[in-house]
């Protein structure tokens, strides 16, 4: 840590009122889109100065985003989909060593090399899971990647674990076979 932030730090119950742990618990409890919300909250609603404002959401950042949090954030209001997102990610997990699963603020990046899967929770009743096959034709279940773009080619509506079947396990491990 820097010398300059170690002071701020040191300074900020003398200057704040409360320590860097305190600001951190307080925002917590919020939700904030943006970096920038989470800024003037603390400046209109506890007087903060914005260099303090700018270090304690920058802070908390850091300690807030563990993978485990981002995806309980991603499911909040979500829960009953949790059984398909761990059923997405224990198949995922034995196509083999080399598969890194990276969440994100709204998804999850399953990556090879390159990126050949995301799981999204798309409604309170569907995850949506993108795929990366390139020249795959589309069908009824495989199809365009529609809110995704250009991330991934295809997607799939998932509204029950049991959808992870033969013909979707054999997708996914094709994306995984091409993303090498």
């Amino acid at each position: 840590m820097d010398k300059a932030l170690e002071t701020m730090i040191n300074n900020m119950p003398e200057k704040t009122g409360k320590s860097l742990d305190e600001w951190i618990k307080i925002l917590k409890k919020q939700a904030f889109g943006k970096h920038s919300e989470a800024v003037k909250y603390l400046k209109t609603e506890h007087g903060v100065t914005h260099g303090f404002a700018n270090t304690i959401v920058h802070l908390s950042k850091d300690q807030n985003n563990s993978d485990d949090d981002l995806v309980t954030n991603q499911y909040k209001g979500k829960e009953s989909l949790m059984p398909i997102y761990d059923s997405l990610i224990t198949y995922v997990k034995t196509l083999g060593d080399d598969v890194t699963i990276t969440p994100k603020k709204t998804s999850v990046s399953i990556i090879r090399k390159k990126q050949f899967a995301l799981i999204k929770p798309a409604t309170k009743t569907r995850v949506d899971l993108g795929l990366k096959i390139k020249d795959k034709p589309t069908t009824d279940r495989l199809e365009n990647s529609g809110p995704f773009g250009t991330m991934c080619t295809h997607r799939v509506r998932v509204t029950d674990s049991k959808n992870l079947d033969k013909e979707l396990k054999g997708w996914i491990k094709e994306a995984y076979d091409k993303s090498v």
